[in-house]
């Protein structure tokens, strides 16, 4: 058994140096500081619910005068 492992542990060595190389596993320190990268990258380019909310209500008061006014301007 033991001579069954020496004969492939070149092989199983060059191939977790090319997974080390290639940063196909990560820690979690560098899981934890992309997901802050995504997070930031966010909120920077979306608005929130609540913000889009707000937004939508002020165009529904903004429309509603508009209506008003070209009611009274058109006499109906």
């Amino acid at each position: 058994m033991e001579h069954e492992i020496t004969a492939y542990a070149p092989v199983i060595v060059a191939v977790m140096v090319f997974f080390i190389q290639s940063s196909i596993f990560t820690t979690p320190a560098q899981l934890e500081r992309k997901h802050r990268e995504i997070l930031d990258d966010c909120d920077e380019k979306f608005a929130s619910k609540i913000a889009y909310d707000e937004l939508k209500e002020d165009f529904r008061y903004v429309k509603e005068k508009l209506d008003k006014i070209y009611e009274w301007m058109s006499g109906a």
